[in-house]
């Protein structure tokens, strides 16, 4: 009897490891592998990868259970975001949420097939990432502003708050604008009508930006107005800005708590948000070409007293009744 029994047990043993075995193996292959290019390193981007993550588990998801993120950081050069992309598409994930105009330009360039999804990507119509913003018709959808507007604004603000300034260095990436600052038509009508001088500072990289910062300190603007640089990297320039008392004004509201001026913009947290949001509807079977690209329902305006303070700048009641919040 014995012999009989402990071949029984040794059966449902094998029985039961064999079922555990596929239902682990049914498991991993219901884990959604959403692979994400952030706009710079993980120190600097961290913030945004926790609010993206905090709306993942809100819709259900489960890192480790129905849910993979991979992340594949681009360094400090913006030839990193290809590098990123291609690892991505080799690893066959299932969406990839791309950080920035150049993020997204680098995974459309490796794949047609797989979703992406633009976090805050300037003008994704103009920068031929989506046909319409009602049918973007692609691979790509997500969230898009209108960059060469942000820009306008940015510059009238900076002027208008700052009417004796007559030299404005504009810092921008020309991997992530889409057009160089003197095509901008609006800022350059407006600059010459102003008796403005605007000094185009590209920069690519981290060396870019250290080297262009060096020079600007040698010889300061009288205000430094900041677009189409990585998000990640706005608060080291504002920092700087600060401390060679430099007028400033960004696009990212996290920029005015480094010192700053003034800063105008998205809220790139909630269009981090958003993308996980896109993540979702596209696991459960929506199709990028069919989700229209949304935009910003408003930009916000920060005004950081402190710093006009400290640099004995009086703003103009006009500018400072449009502040969306004030740092006192």
């Amino acid at each position: 009897m014995a012999p009989i029994v402990n071949m029984l047990r040794a059966v449902f043993a094998t029985l039961f490891l064999t079922v555990n075995l596929a239902a682990d193996v049914h498991a991993q292959s219901q884990v959604a592998r959403v692979g994400v290019i952030p706009s710079g390193s993980a120190a600097k981007t961290a913030r945004f990868i926790d609010v993206f993550r905090q709306r993942l588990q809100e819709l259900g998801y489960v890192e480790g259970r129905n849910i993979a993120v991979e992340l594949r950081y681009p360094g400090e050069h913006t030839e990193g975001y290809r590098e990123a992309a291609a690892e991505l598409v080799a690893l066959k994930v299932d969406v990839i949420v791309a950080a920035s105009t150049a993020a997204t330009r680098a995974a459309r360039q490796q794949t047609s097939t797989i979703p992406i999804v633009m976090v805050g990507v300037a003008d994704a119509v103009l920068a031929g990432f989506a046909q319409t913003l009602a049918r973007p018709g692609g691979n790509a959808t997500g969230q898009s502003f209108l960059g060469a507007e942000l820009h306008d604004k940015g510059f009238d603000l900076l002027t208008e708050a700052l009417p004796r300034v007559k030299r404005i260095a504009m810092i921008y990436d020309p991997a992530i604008a889409i057009r160089d600052p003197p095509e901008f038509k609006n800022v350059r009508t407006a600059a010459q009508a102003k008796g403005v001088t605007i000094v185009p500072v590209r920069v690519r990289r981290a060396d870019d930006l250290s080297s262009a910062l060096a020079a600007m300190a040698e010889t300061p603007p009288g205000a430094l107005h900041v677009f189409a640089v990585r998000i990640a990297e706005q608060p080291q320039i504002a920092d700087f800005a600060a401390k060679h008392r430099i007028p400033a004004i960004c696009s990212f509201g996290e920029a005015v708590d480094a010192g700053a001026l003034m800063t105008y913009g998205p809220n790139f947290f909630e269009f981090w948000r958003g993308a996980a949001s896109y993540v979702d509807k596209i696991l459960k079977g929506a199709k990028p070409a069919d989700l229209p690209v949304e935009q910003p329902a408003a930009f916000e305006m920060v005004i950081n007293l402190k710093t006009a303070k400290a640099l004995g700048i009086t703003l103009p009641p006009s500018v400072l009744a449009r502040a969306d919040r004030l740092i006192q």
